[in-house]
């Protein structure tokens, strides 16, 4: 629910998420349109190089968190790694499995249903700002019981100078880094790194927030 300020209520939690789901799923063919050929390469680079590439196999075990269509999955696979994605929507999940050919999960955010101790590297692309509020110190520890001793985490979400929740069609959680660096330490992960994006432009102009996390063995 939308209050007059734009921000998220309590109300009907489900109702933001379910909307949130809804729009991806109406507009899966051109936000496939739209984002296949976005340049993400710093954002695979910085797990990647956190989880200290090249791996292979099992011994490179990534689950791509909100995959979208595919597009970094493939890119995983090419490298020579085992590549698990997750989305809530089921034409992301279609779109997906039939552009990649590998295992995609179709599960909601908010009831995750992971192996424990499994993943060496998660990737979450601009998916985690669209966890309902408080629900989010619950999907972080989720995360974090689903990856090995020494796993890796990065994620990248829109950033604001004040902590923002904004609800108009899809539900985001827009948070500092100050915010999201409490949220991760609690779960039980430790720093490796952050950055903004794009790079070399000034912060007003950087409207992402990059970081990367790593579960302490």
């Amino acid at each position: 629910m939308e209050h007059g300020d734009g921000s998220a209520g309590p109300e009907d939690w489900r109702g933001m998420v379910e909307s949130t789901i809804g729009h991806y799923d109406q507009n899966a063919a051109s936000f496939w349109a739209g984002t296949k050929d976005h340049d993400v390469s710093q954002n695979r680079e910085a797990l990647l190089t956190a989880m200290g590439h090249p791996l292979e196999g099992t011994k490179g075990t990534v689950l791509d968190l909100g995959c979208g269509p595919g597009r970094d999955i493939a890119h995983f696979l090419s490298l020579g790694l085992k590549v698990t994605g997750l989305d809530a929507s089921k034409e992301f999940v279609r779109m997906a499995r039939e552009h990649t050919g590998a295992e995609v999960l179709h599960q909601d955010f908010h009831r995750l249903e992971l192996p424990a101790s499994y993943f060496h590297g998660i990737f979450a692309n601009a998916s985690l700002f669209h966890v309902y509020r408080p629900h989010l110190p619950a999907v972080l520890s989720s995360l974090h019981d689903a990856m090995i001793p020494g796993g890796i985490l990065f994620s990248s979400n829109p950033r604001a100078d004040e902590d923002t929740e904004n609800f108009s069609g899809r539900y985001g959680y827009y948070m500092c880094y100050e915010t999201y660096a409490a949220l991760m330490r609690k779960a039980g992960f430790e720093e490796v790194g952050h950055f903004y994006r794009p790079s070399g432009k000034p912060r007003h102009l950087q409207p992402w927030l990059a970081s990367t996390w790593r579960k302490p063995r």
